[in-house]
């Protein structure tokens, strides 16, 4: 099948970022995924954070697996670095590639299945090992490639179009993340742009392993009555803990809000994310008790979503191996040959 590229009119008014870019600017190619999948209003939401950041499409480095979710990187920033791995390998991939070269951001896009089987260990170790990220995993429950099979995120219960009804437990990447230490954790929806845009620009400037898992409904194979994860069962069993403003130091963006306790959550570099609570007693600063809430709302039906934990003082892989601040990739020999002397020192200390 043959795409003709996008047109590239431009009109002499349309709106800038600071930059001079415009929203054509944080584009890719014209998507091939079913007409209303709910991993193009990911995509959407992406090159939207990327532009209110005033990021340089160059500065971010876009990884991905294999699956319908792995192909959208295709489809937003064009001038990005881009590399899309073999399935279930992109934590590593991506891992490699901050250890290399530490002033990128690294924007890792994945699948249920890509993240949640074949790839679970690669998405274990880079979220407790601390990697410098956004991990974004599209989540519809299905094998949308290989014509929607249940997936490993799929509930018990669920059914598939054809009344196959799912009697496996599922993965909850979310209580994963938590587990496993990650200093960022997140739930959204694709049809919440609203939520979904301010939460990849806190992931984005967070410092640290930042996750969030998208429930981004499969319009082919798992929208339907009885599966739960459908655009119909996330909007009626939707439970928001907070909505969502993100505000820069450079540019702040002030919003209206209904009545309702404020919570402003300074990040660290200075940014901040403002929360308006929805449940009284929720804190996104208590890991144990996030673990516990989403396990208590989801034992009753809700699909969780919102800013779900964060840590005020995140470290990440480099704090961890105390690396220098210059990137790896751009040392020369002075700096990865000590010489004769420093090599006797430390052979005389393994003796």
């Amino acid at each position: 099948m043959t795409f003709l590229p996008k047109p590239k009119f431009r009109h002499p008014a349309i709106e800038t970022n600071e930059l001079g870019l415009t929203h054509r600017d944080y584009e890719g190619s014209i998507s091939t995924l079913c007409a209303g999948c709910g991993h193009d209003s990911i995509s959407s939401a992406i090159m939207h954070a990327c532009y209110e950041l005033n990021l340089p499409p160059h500065r971010i480095a876009k990884l991905s697996g294999i699956g319908c979710s792995s192909k959208t990187p295709t489809y937003f920033l064009g001038n990005a670095h881009g590399f899309n791995s073999v399935h279930g390998r992109m934590p590593s991939v991506l891992t490699g590639a901050n250890v290399a070269n530490r002033e990128l951001i690294y924007l890792g896009v994945s699948g249920d299945g890509d993240s949640a089987s074949i790839g679970f260990g690669q998405f274990a170790h880079s979220i407790r090992r601390g990697v410098n990220m956004v991990y974004i995993v599209a989540n519809n429950g299905v094998y949308g490639l290989t014509k929607g099979q249940f997936s490993a995120t799929a509930d018990k219960g669920a059914k598939l179009k054809k009344g196959a009804v799912n009697s496996d437990s599922p993965i909850d990447l979310v209580a994963m993340a938590l587990q496993l230490g990650a200093t960022f954790v997140a739930r959204s929806f694709s049809g919440d742009k609203g939520q979904l845009v301010p939460l990849i620009k806190a992931a984005i400037e967070h410092r640290g392993p930042a996750f969030i898992d998208c429930i981004s409904p499969c319009v082919a194979f798992n929208n339907h009555e009885g599966s739960t994860k459908s655009f119909d069962y996330v909007r009626e069993h939707n439970e928001a803990v907070n909505a969502l403003d993100f505000v820069t130091e450079r540019a702040p963006i002030t919003t209206s809000y209904a009545p309702g306790d404020m919570q402003v959550v300074r990040l660290h570099d200075g940014t901040f994310i403002r929360l308006r609570k929805v449940g009284a007693d929720y804190d996104v600063h208590d890991r144990i008790a996030a673990m516990n809430y989403i396990s208590t709302r989801e034992a009753s039906g809700e699909v969780v979503t919102g800013l779900i934990y964060l840590e005020d003082h995140p470290e990440d892989m480099h704090d961890h191996l105390d690396t220098v601040s210059t990137p790896l990739n751009r040392l020369g020999d002075a700096e990865l040959v000590p010489g004769q002397a420093a090599l006797d020192k430390i052979n005389a200390g393994l003796r």
